[in-house]
């Protein structure tokens, strides 16, 4: 399958162009506070204690989000689901402008930060749509340009307060920041609408509808969530992500804000300076995908995780350099190094999420999205919250965690691919791992067959030299059938 990019064509493109709109839109509500906090902090009297539990709350609320959300997609499919939370969190992005104490402040950005939970619905999507062959650049296209929204929110928000401020009614800072959250809200609400009437979740319909008519299974929730909770590779890679994006998160959280203090920039170039973080997105995470999908042309499952620990580990050297510079020049070429590898990491851990489980791939990948925010949560309470730490050192000691975690990489081990210390055992196929996730009543109800599809699909997920070793032998089988055969002709 190829990867038209600039196509709308229904039903794959489409939906890729729908769900990383959507996603961008929550990215940038979610993310449309921190760029005005030197104007917000002043208005409400926010203290650093403020900022910072302010901004552990926007990224904590999607965790559970995140978890819901994935169930949500196997049962009713990705389009109801992720359109569902856009729906219920707009209110808060609204209601953000009518902010008046440092509570308020925290439970808006709370509740905001739940849209961030259409990620996995993005993820969910594009694994549902695009082939085994190209997921990873699926995957990491769609959620980078979604990320591009934290970017966007740092330079379209300053200049959206500037634009306000001078030339409408809403001349005083301390109402023109108010009346900015209302552009966010609205574009939020327009991607939900289009993805709800333009939408499609498979390239066969939609899930209710195929529901109804017989065509596909309605699964057992309590099996779906068993499943992915007893599969530890899912865990793992949460951990994983929570380091990446969780550390990007956490990165948008305070960058605007580090530069505005550290090197006394004005508001609108700090919102520049701190939009580049972001705007790399435009390719970085699409950037792993792809290497990803390359890693596993050449070494198969085994060149993905190699790829993945490259990558995350060279970002976390970036980021304590990042945190020991003094020159603005510097840090900013520092930061947008650090920026691509942690965005291209990303894109890289869900090059490998939609392989750990089929039948559950909903909830896996809404254990390693909340794995995300999560990780942003531990980086903000521990490095950015208060005054514990100067904003420099946070980012310091950051980079040494993303390098410790990244180890946990080494033990995930696929049995029919390998791991990245240890190949494959022998005589274990893709259909043997993901049919485990299925009884023997089901199988015979033939419920299994979509997973068995997809076994097939990702046989190219094989090592070169195992799927050499693979084809030898089912060519050996031939030849020793064929021998069977013809030996009592040949003795007639």
């Amino acid at each position: 399958m190829t990867f038209p990019l600039f196509s709308v064509e229904k039903p794959h493109m489409r939906a890729f162009h729908l769900c990383w709109f959507q996603y961008f839109t929550c990215f940038i509500c979610t993310f449309a506070a921190p760029p005005l906090l030197p104007i917000i902090r002043d208005n409400l009297n926010l203290t650093a204690s403020d900022i910072g539990n302010a901004g552990v709350g926007s990224v904590s609320g999607a965790i559970f989000a995140r978890l819901a959300l994935g169930a949500a997609c196997d049962l009713t499919g990705p389009r109801l689901a992720s359109a569902t939370v856009c729906f219920l969190t707009v209110p808060a992005v609204f209601l953000s402008s009518m902010a008046s104490s440092p509570a308020t402040f925290f439970m808006m950005r709370f509740f905001t930060g739940f849209s961030l939970a259409t990620f996995v619905s993005t993820q969910y999507w594009m694994s549902c749509m695009f082939s085994p062959k190209v997921v990873g650049l699926a995957n990491g296209q769609s959620g980078g340009w979604g990320n591009l929204g934290g970017g966007v929110a740092n330079l379209l928000m300053p200049l959206l307060y500037n634009l306000i401020l001078n030339n409408t009614m809403a001349n005083t800072p301390f109402v023109a920041w108010r009346v900015a959250f209302f552009v966010p809200a609205f574009m939020q609400m327009f991607a939900a609408f289009a993805v709800m009437l333009l939408g499609q979740d498979l390239p066969d319909g939609n899930f209710l509808q195929l529901q109804k008519s017989g065509e596909m299974h309605k699964d057992n929730a309590k099996k779906i969530v068993y499943h992915a909770v007893t599969n530890y590779r899912g865990w793992i890679t949460a951990i994983g992500y929570g380091f990446s994006f969780g550390v990007e998160l956490a990165v948008n959280n305070i960058v605007v804000y580090y530069y505005y203090d550290r090197f006394n920039l004005n508001l609108s170039l700090a919102g520049i300076v701190g939009a580049l973080f972001g705007m790399v997105n435009i390719f970085s995470r699409s950037s792993g995908g792809l290497f990803s999908d390359f890693m596993a042309k050449k070494f198969g499952m085994r060149g993905r995780l190699w790829g993945w620990w490259t990558v995350q580990t060279l970002s976390g050297v970036m980021c304590i350099i990042m945190g020991r510079l003094d020159s603005l020049s510097t840090s900013i070429a520092v930061m947008m190094i650090f920026s691509f590898l942690v965005q291209a990491a990303e894109g890289l851990c869900f090059g490998v999420v939609p392989f750990v489980s089929r039948r559950s791939m909903g909830v896996v990948q809404g254990i390693s999205g909340a794995g995300g925010n999560a990780g942003a949560v531990i980086c903000q309470v521990i490095f950015f919250r208060g005054s514990q730490f100067k904003l420099e050192d946070g980012i310091t000691y950051m980079g040494i965690i993303i390098i410790v975690t990244t180890l946990s990489l080494t033990t995930i081990y696929f049995p029919q691919w390998g791991g990245m210390l240890a190949g494959p055992k022998p005589g274990v196929t893709e259909e043997d791992y993901y049919m485990r996730e299925w009884d023997s009543e089901e199988q015979q109800q033939g419920l299994h067959k979509v997973s068995m599809k997809f076994a097939e699909g990702s046989r190219n997920e094989r090592s070169m030299k195992f799927a050499e070793g693979s084809r030898n032998e089912r060519s050996s089988k031939v030849q020793s059938i064929s021998v069977e055969i013809t030996q009592p002709t040949d003795v007639v």
